[in-house]
């Protein structure tokens, strides 16, 4: 079986590749943004190091477990772990794991740079963001992030990545009851209104159907 692993020339684009890309996504610009840029980069560090230089979460099963556990081996799809663990046979690249998995990661990119451009625009006129995706959720550049990582998760879980996941997801969060806290003091009231009627992370189904009735009826 050819060693999967060891390619560190690839860990190394594919880290500059996705932060870069990242960073033009969500250009970063005070402390907050940046925090917010480089503890996920560090997420992305660990991943791709174990995704093409060294398979740490597979040695650590082997090395415990023996190496018969769940048929566990150096290669590259190997390191699919969830889609050994459900028992799905063929390529891991082309199950429902890995497309979701792009959904996933796609999905969070877009809403990333989507709202940024809503962000953008609103501090330039120098209000708060109500419009885009904001109209729907207040944090949807923290929401972006959370989708990548759980993305990535579902493709190649590690149990370095495992163990940041929930701690990344718990400092957006706090970073977001943060920035609340600025954006209330900043636009009182105003801001207060919008907080009321629109969720933190998850989408309000009854706004995303009026939106959908009202593209329709135009």
């Amino acid at each position: 079986m050819e060693n999967g692993y060891g390619n560190w020339l690839m860990v190394i684009i594919n880290i500059l590749i996705f932060l870069v890309f990242i960073k033009s996504a969500f250009k970063p610009k005070n402390k907050t943004d940046w925090r917010t840029y480089k503890v996920f980069g560090a997420f992305i560090v660990a991943l791709f190091a174990e995704m093409y230089g060294f398979p740490f979460t597979i040695y650590l099963l082997t090395s415990f477990f023996g190496n018969k556990f769940l048929n566990l081996d150096y290669s590259h799809d190997g390191g699919h772990l969830l889609n050994t663990l459900l028992g799905f046979k063929g390529d891991p690249h082309f199950n429902v794991l890995h497309i979701l998995s792009n959904l996933f990661i796609i999905g969070g990119i877009v809403v990333i740079a989507s709202a940024w451009n809503t962000l953008y625009k609103a501090q330039k006129q120098k209000i708060p963001a109500e419009s885009g995706l904001y109209r729907y959720i207040r944090h949807p550049q923290y929401l972006g992030f959370i989708l990548v990582i759980l993305g990535f998760l579902l493709e190649w879980p590690t149990l370095i990545t495992l163990i940041m996941a929930p701690f990344l997801i718990i400092r957006y969060i706090k970073l977001s009851q943060k920035e609340e806290k600025f954006m209330e003091k900043k636009y009182g009231k105003k801001y207060k209104l919008y907080q009321k009627a629109t969720p933190a992370f998850f989408p309000s189904l009854k706004k995303i159907f009026e939106s959908i009735l009202s593209f329709f009826s135009k």
